[in-house]
Order: C-alpha cells, then structure tokens, then sequence
C-alpha cells in the first residue's frame, strides 16, 4: 500500500468509528422529543423515569461522537490539504454555518437537558430537550450537505491552477441545495431514527426476557414495532427517490450498484451476486426486469451500465455492489421482524416468545451495518472521484506526509480507539443492565407530581 491507500485507510477506519455515535444520538434524541412529552401531557411517572434513563444513554453516545469527531477536521489537515485547500472556500462556510447555528445550539441547552431534572420547570426542561434534538439534526444536515456537494457539486467555479486550483462559490443556494441533498438528507436521517428505535426495541426485549422492568419492557416494545414499521416505509420510499437521483446524477455508481456491466433493456436486478471485474460479469441470482420497472417503472429502457463509461472512472464495482446489497439485506431483516412483532404483539403472545425476544435484542446489529454500509455504498460509488467529476482521490492528498507518518498515526488511533470503545461498551452495558429508576426509587415530590422546583 502506498502512502494515499494508508491516507484512505485511516480516514474510512476514524470516520466508520465515529459514524457509531451521531446517528444513535439523533435517534435516541427524538424517542426523547417523544417520551418526554407524553410525559408532560399526562404526567404519568413511568414515562418520566424513562425519559430520565434514555436521557442517560444518550450522554455517553454523545460525548463519543464529539470525541471521535474532531479528529476528521485533523485528517483533513493532515492528509487531505490538497483537497482541503480546493474545497475550503465552500466547506469552510457549511462547516462554520454548522458550528454557530447547530453545534452551539447543542452545547448551549445540553446541559440543561442531561443535569437540569428537578432544577427547572418542566417546560424548560422539555424545550431544552427538544433544541438539542433539533441542534443535533441541524448539524447533521450540514454535514450531510457538505457531504453532498462533493457527491453532485454545484453553485461553484474553478479559480486559479496546479496547487492553486480552488472552487469558489458562485450561487450558495445551489451550493446547499445541490441535486443529491435533499434526498440524502431525508434517507440519513430516516436511517438514525430507525437506528434509535431499535436500541429502544432491543433494550425492551432484553428486559422482558430477563423479566426485569416489565412496564417498561411493554411500552418501549409498544411504541417501537408500529414505529419501527412506520420508518422502515418510510425508507422504503426514500431509497427509491435515492436511487433516482442517483441514476441522474452518477450513473457510474448506479451501475456499479446493480452491478450492470452492459447496457441491457429491461435491466434485471441481481439479488444476491458476485461481480467480477476481469470477466465483466455477475454470478448470481437475479429478476429480468425489475430494475427498469423500479426506475424507470417501465420495460421498454435500460439503465446504462459500467461499458458506457470510461474504466478509469469506474469505482470499486465489487465492494460497491456489496455494500449496497448488504444495507438491503439488513433492511429486509428488520421489515421481517417487526412484521413478525407486530403480529405476535397483536395477539397477545409476544412476551411468551422468548426466541423472538432475543432476535430483537440482537437486532440493533441490522440498522447499525444498515448505516455503515449505505455511506460505504455512496463513498466507495463516487471513487475514483474525491469531488465527483472535479478533483480525483490522488490530487487530493497531501505531498509533504510519509508513509511512516500515516502508518504511525494508524496504529495510534487504532490503540486509542479501542480503548474508548472498550470503555464506552462497559459503561453502557451498566447503564442497560441497571436500567430505568423504580419508580418507588424516585423522590416524592416528583412521583405523581410535576418535577418543578
């Protein structure tokens, strides 16, 4: 490996590692925005210790996303100036605009949310709660959008040459609302809720199984499957809008998706396969058909595949292929068991299907390597483009930072890494394992009455 395969390396292991935290910090935001208000509305005390308990487990997500995020900014830096220095009169106005209109909105009623219980009246409390989950979603969409413009740049012209060569902006509209945004940043954020849920779904099966917090055992499983259901369709529709944009613009990674090395009209869609470049050719199974009746909803075109363009400009065609079909799979395998709960909750037989019940608890693995396969999809699809059909991966990286610099810092964030994240899993396998206050374990005042000073 040279010195910009080590550069990628390390970027994909420190961004797939901070990619655990934010999406489960939004998810676990809005079941928050939820629970919080049902408690206000009714002022049952079962929805106001689990708000307290989820409050709890949202703080150790977060404080791992701040931690693991601030090294992506050094990265850049680091290994990437010259694409840093391209790009930095654009992303440095989102990244700002992200830091003074949704970082800061965060920081500033955060505290409030996790230490403010029984300090502030409970309106304050709740509308604390609700600007730090739209603090966090505001600062998700600007990285998502930052994130898209590299996918399908607009609004910008070239300025200078060599080393000097730069976007500028010409129309910040554009620049924000560039063609591949608004459906990104509905599918992201459909994918955190899904994510949030889950651990709510999961948390919930694992105590009823070991039958320990049943009440609230029964209304996360309650509130979770018909939710869960909901958003699964919801991201059913968004993957289709998704993927229509992504056939408009860049049909390169489409094909590399679908695995389409040859244009053919109607397009089948391969359902499981095995790309291989050399040959040009999918071992699989596969539907005649089905693609162009997903995308164009008809059987007289074809999407065009990877012959169409040139080779150089081909991405990782095996690894995008994969990572696409796995975020399927994963996404079938949660309709299925929510499907299947659903069913079993209706007639009234799920806490007697403990078999299920720890399906669910392992389920949190589905919209996890949902997530992190849908990003390695449109990140490994865009390749060999750093900004697509602008700036390749190898004009983007440093020319002053060694091999052995690179590798060091590898083995250092590697070491680093584990180390957090061992103590990240203790510490909220103890939360989990301790679970929600008894509702007898909480002070008088706020039992049956408001939590207001």
């Amino acid at each position: 490996m040279d010195v910009i395969d080590l550069a990628r390396l390390q970027f994909a292991f420190t961004i797939t590692y901070h990619y655990i935290f934010p999406p489960m910090s939004i998810g676990i935001l809005f079941l928050l925005v939820i629970i919080e208000g049902m408690y206000l509305k009714t002022k049952i005390p079962l929805y106001l210790h689990l708000a307290k308990f989820w409050t709890k487990i949202f703080a150790l997500f977060f404080v791992m996303g701040v931690a693991s995020g601030f090294v992506q900014l050094f990265a850049f830096g680091n290994n990437w100036s010259q694409y840093s220095r391209f790009v930095g009169d654009i992303f440095g106005g989102i990244l700002a605009a992200e830091g003074v209109f949704a970082f800061f909105l965060e920081a500033g009623f955060i505290g409030i949310m996790l230490f403010g219980w029984g300090k502030v009246r409970a309106s304050i409390h709740y509308l604390s709660t609700v600007l730090v989950c739209f603090g966090a979603t505001f600062s998700a969409t600007w990285i998502v959008m930052a994130n898209s413009w590299m996918q399908t740049p607009d609004g910008y012209r070239i300025v200078g040459e060599g080393a000097y060569r730069r976007a500028v902006i010409t129309d910040l509209w554009k620049v924000f609302f560039n063609p591949s945004f608004v459906d990104r940043i509905i599918h992201v954020l459909l994918g955190c809720l899904i994510l949030g849920v889950f651990l709510l779904l999961s948390v919930s099966a694992y105590y009823l199984v070991k039958r320990r917090h049943i009440e609230e055992a029964r209304f996360g499983l309650k509130l979770g499957l018909p939710l869960a259901g909901l958003l699964l369709f919801l991201q059913l529709l968004s993957a289709d809008s998704t993927a229509e944009g992504v056939g408009r613009n860049q049909p390169v990674k489409l094909a590399a998706m679908e695995g389409m090395f040859t244009t053919e009209t109607p397009s089948p869609m391969y359902i499981i396969g095995w790309p291989s470049v050399k040959d040009g050719t999918v071992k699989g199974i596969k539907i005649p058909g089905l693609l162009s009746l997903l995308y164009f909803k008809n059987l007289s075109e074809g999407v065009k595949g990877l012959d169409e363009f040139p080779k150089e400009d081909w991405p990782d065609v095996f690894w995008t292929f994969q990572s696409y079909h796995i975020m399927i799979y994963c996404w079938g395998a949660m309709t299925l068991l929510v499907m299947i709960g659903l069913i079993l909750q209706r007639r009234k037989k799920l806490e007697k299907a403990p078999m299920f019940l720890w399906m669910l608890v392992f389920s949190i693995i589905f919209p996890y390597v949902a997530n992190t396969t849908g990003w390695f999809t449109a990140e490994i699809g865009r390749q060999p483009w750093i900004v697509q059909g602008i700036m390749r991966i190898r004009e983007g990286a440093s020319t002053v930072v060694s091999k052995g610099d690179v590798i060091a810092s590898l083995i250092m964030f590697v070491i680093v890494y584990s180390l957090l994240f061992s103590l990240f899993i203790f510490l909220l396998n103890r939360k989990i394992k301790h679970g929600p206050v008894e509702v007898s374990e909480l002070p008088e005042d706020i039992h049956y009455r408001d939590y207001i000073t």
